[in-house]
C-alpha cells in the first residue's frame, strides 16, 4: 500500500541571484548571492503567515511549517499544496479546515536567529508531551562520519554563502536530506515536510543543522521523534533547557574530531580509540630544521 501524498505542485525556484559588484579599487565582478523571496501561505483562504525563503523545496516547507507549528495532525488532512511565484503565495486545501484557527495563531513568538522565525505561542505547551526513544544510541564514530558528510557537501553557502543547512542522517550516518535556506527554521521545516511526504519516523535519525541549537530548533527536532541534534554552532539556554527536558541529545560545535556533548549524554556510544591519546608526543615537522 503506498503512502498518502496530498497533491503537490513541483515549484522550486532558482537558489541563487547575480549582481553586480566593485571591489575596494572600482574593478567590476559578478557575484551570486542566495535568492530570497516571500511565500505567504493561504490555508483555506485564509492567510496565515509569509515565510522568507529561497524557494528550493516550498511546498515541503509548507508541509513542515504546518506540522511543527500543530496546526495540522495527520498528512491525509491535507488535499493539495500549490505554490504560485507570479503572486509569491502558497494555498492549501483541506479536508475539514483547521480547529479553532484564530484562537491558535493569535499569539506569535518571534524566534532567534537569520531570517527570524515564529512560531506560535502554545506550541511550546506541547514540549511536556514529547517523548523520544530511550534505546537510541549513536556512535562516536557516526558524528565523525556526519561531520565529513556535510564538509564535503556541494551546497549554495559554498557558492553564494549567508544560508543555512540542514539535513538529516541515518544513526549509521548515511545522509538522507540536506536543505538550505536562509533561516534555519525553514530548513528544518522543509526536512519535517519531506519526512512526512515520505512516511518516514526519527527514532532512528540523526539530525543536523549549520545554526545555533536554539528552543526552536530543539522543539521542532523533539517534534519529528529525532533523539540527536548535531550542531557546528553552539547552543542557547533555553535551547539546552528543552534538550534536557525531553531527553535530547545536543551535540554542539561539532568540527573535525571536536564536539561538546550538552546534553542526553547517555545515549552517546564513546570509542575512545578514534583519538590519539592526551599524553601522545607531538610529532616533529617533516622538513623541522631542528638536527
Amino acid at each position: 500500500m503506498s503512502h498518502y501524498r496530498p497533491l503537490l505542485s513541483q515549484a522550486s525556484a532558482g537558489l541563487t541571484h547575480e549582481v553586480l559588484a566593485l571591489d575596494e579599487r572600482g574593478r567590476r565582478s559578478t557575484l551570486h548571492i542566495p535568492a530570497e523571496r516571500p511565500l505567504t501561505v493561504y490555508v483555506d483562504k485564509r492567510e496565515l503567515v509569509t515565510l522568507m525563503t529561497l524557494g528550493g523545496a516550498p511546498e515541503a516547507l509548507t508541509l513542515g511549517w504546518l506540522r511543527n507549528q500543530r496546526l495540522v495532525r495527520l498528512l491525509e488532512d491535507v488535499v493539495s499544496v500549490q505554490v504560485d511565484w507570479s503572486v509569491d503565495a502558497v494555498a492549501v486545501v483541506t479536508r475539514q479546515g483547521i480547529a479553532d484557527v484564530e484562537a491558535r495563531t493569535a499569539k506569535k513568538v518571534v524566534t532567534t536567529g537569520c531570517g527570524q522565525g515564529s512560531v506560535f505561542g502554545g506550541l511550546m505547551d506541547e514540549v511536556d508531551t514529547i517523548t523520544l526513544p530511550d534505546a537510541a544510541r549513536l556512535a562516536q564514530s557516526v558524528v565523525y562520519r556526519i561531520v565529513e558528510t556535510i564538509r564535503t557537501q556541494q551546497s549554495i553557502y559554498k557558492q553564494a554563502g549567508s544560508v543555512h543547512g540542514c539535513a538529516l542522517f541515518t544513526n549509521s550516518g548515511e545522509l538522507i536530506h540536506f536543505v538550505e535556506d536562509v533561516g534555519r527554521h525553514n530548513a528544518v521545516d522543509a526536512i519535517a515536510g519531506l519526512m512526512w511526504l515520505e512516511g518516514m519516523t526519527g527514532a532512528d535519525k540523526v539530525f543536523y543543522t549549520t545554526g545555533r541549537l536554539t528552543s526552536e530548533m530543539v522543539i521542532k527536532g523533539a517534534q519529528m521523534g529525532i533523539p540527536f541534534l548535531l550542531s557546528r554552532s553552539g547552543t542557547t539556554q533555553m535551547g539546552h533547557q528543552v534538550a534536557q527536558q525531553v531527553g535530547m541529545s545536543l551535540l554542539a560545535r561539532c568540527s573535525g574530531r571536536h564536539f561538546l556533548l550538552l546534553a542526553g549524554t547517555e545515549r552517546l556510544v564513546f570509542e575512545p580509540d578514534l583519538l590519539e591519546p592526551l599524553n601522545a608526543p607531538v610529532k616533529a615537522p617533516r622538513h623541522s630544521l631542528v638536527q
